[in-house]
């Protein structure tokens, strides 16, 4: 659905996060940004989705990525998620005007009003190193995530 393509520049973006602070993209520059665009806080397929970044937290770390979930609920709705689902990496609120990011990066479903469950791997020069696109029902698999930042890395798989 994007008309991003690996290797494209990743769109600049500020965003607020559920923890009161704000976010820039080129701001992270100099390491890998994992970039997670799900539908909404709450729902099903997103709390099981999340529950894996969660659970895969210490191998996105230890490849020094910065995962971001980004949605179109507002912060509020990101903190009570986040205290929910124990998530200690930002949730960025792309409330108003909604679904504005999501837009840059052609994820955003115009007839639902939400984020298609897209995730981008964006590497340290901020240039996106790998799209994963799923189904708004399909969990994705963190562990192709976890590959790509294994190959941006050049460290061996483990």
């Amino acid at each position: 659905m994007t008309t991003l393509k690996v290797g494209d520049p990743a769109p600049d973006f500020t965003l607020p996060g559920h923890d009161d602070q704000t976010y820039r993209l080129s701001d992270l520059r100099g390491r890998p940004v994992v970039l997670a665009f799900y539908p909404l806080d709450f729902s099903p397929v997103c709390s099981q989705e999340h529950a894996c970044f969660v659970e895969d937290m210490s191998r996105l770390n230890a490849l020094d990525a910065q995962v971001l979930g980004i949605s179109v609920d507002s912060v509020w709705a990101h903190r009570a998620f986040a205290q929910k689902m124990g998530i200690t990496y930002p949730l960025l609120a792309d409330f108003h005007p909604k679904g504005e990011v999501a837009r840059k990066y052609g994820v955003y479903l115009e007839d639902k009003g939400i984020a298609a469950r897209t995730t981008f791997v964006i590497d340290a020069e901020g240039r996106i190193a790998h799209i994963q696109q799923n189904e708004i029902l399909q969990v994705p698999d963190v562990g192709e995530i976890v590959d790509a930042l294994v190959h941006l890395s050049g460290q061996a798989p483990g």
